[in-house]
């Protein structure tokens, strides 16, 4: 009972030390709002990086698209081509004359 007693009473002071002691204050950080100019400038920089990235892949997306129209356009037109072709051979010289 004497050591139960003993260990209370130690553990009491010892609460009573602890909770008058000033809480320790860290040190004062910046704020998070305020940016220094080289992190401005850094974010600046990759942000003009990111949007030239877009524009370059969106011309290259255009360019590839003209391109694969154009393809089309020349796969469509080579077949009537070809047409005319047989059609001139197969044509007699005589009908085209007047």
């Amino acid at each position: 009972m004497n050591k139960l007693l003993a260990t209370l009473i130690a553990g009491f002071f010892a609460v009573g030390a602890f909770a008058q002691a000033p809480a320790a204050s860290p040190a004062p950080a910046a704020p998070a709002a305020v940016v220094t100019p080289a992190k401005a400038e850094v974010k600046a920089d990759q942000k003009t990086i990111k949007s030239e990235a877009k524009a370059q892949a969106k011309a290259a997306k255009v360019k590839a698209k003209a391109d694969a129209k154009a393809a089309k356009d020349e796969k469509k037109s080579q077949p009537k081509a070809d047409v005319q072709k047989v059609a001139l051979k197969a044509a007699p010289a005589a009908t085209v004359s007047k």
